[in-house]
């Protein structure tokens, strides 16, 4: 990252001879420099995308914040929600769906990230989308003996590639539960209502896929846990700059 501040500098510079000079009077040396500079660090070039889509991304998600002040209570604060860590001061809130190949990706960023932030409270939203095995899932995670398996649950359906019917049971049982009687809890039908209700809410947010992140005002589509960083840095900074709070 410390070799994007001299390639800033030098690309200012070249946009000011630009707007200083005429095209012709162009320096070809110091567009030689340029070039031999980025073909000496290439990594540089994917550095500086990196931030700025995450930059894109983070303007994107801004713009839909008075959506997410009109639908914040249903959010973060659902009672019927798993939610790790509820005293903490931020939340995180994921849509997702246990069989979606990206959520299992970016699943162990997201552990990551839980144990990196012991001020923030983690909301996990089941939006299953991938068709029955998905909302089996989804139906037996939120029992009520489903969450208080729930990070273990998550860490080992995410990390089952091949999960079904059959793999659900077994690592219910793995985790110390009662595989029959957490699908009889499952059916429920207060729990398909839940679901409903968070299948109306991804849709008012605009939210096409999973996984899905929002992060104070930011909505974060995608498998893009560094700009869910990026988000909650913003999203702390502010708050220290907000009257009484430490510096």
């Amino acid at each position: 990252m410390k070799l994007i501040a001299p390639l800033a500098a030098v690309l200012v510079a070249s946009l000011a001879l630009s707007a200083c000079n005429k095209p012709e009077k162009a320096d070809p040396a110091f567009g030689a420099k340029v070039r031999a500079y980025l073909l000496e660090h290439p990594e540089v070039i994917e550095e500086a995308v990196v931030k700025l889509r995450q930059k894109q991304m983070l303007e994107q998600a801004k713009a839909s914040a008075s959506t997410v002040a009109k639908y914040r209570q249903q959010l973060e604060r659902d009672p019927r929600d798993l939610v790790i860590n509820p005293t903490g001061e931020f939340t995180v809130v994921e849509f997702f769906d246990y069989r979606c190949g990206y959520c299992k990706v970016v699943a162990p960023e997201v552990v990551k990230l839980m144990a990196e932030n012991p001020d923030v409270r983690f909301v996990f939203k089941e939006f299953p989308i991938f068709g029955e095995v998905s909302d089996s899932a989804a139906k037996l995670a939120l029992t009520p003996q489903g969450k208080t398996k729930g990070v273990e649950l998550y860490k080992a359906w995410m990390s089952d590639k091949g999960l079904d019917e059959a793999a659900l049971d077994r690592h219910l049982a793995e985790v110390g539960l009662d595989p029959a009687a957490v699908r009889k809890a499952a059916n429920d039908p207060a729990i398909a209502e839940q679901i409903r209700d968070i299948r109306l809410l991804a849709g008012a947010l605009g939210l096409q896929g999973t996984p899905a992140f929002v992060v104070g005002d930011y909505v974060i589509p995608g498998a893009d846990v560094g700009s869910v960083r990026a988000a909650l840095a913003k999203v702390k900074a502010a708050a220290m700059k907000r009257p009484g709070s430490p510096t």
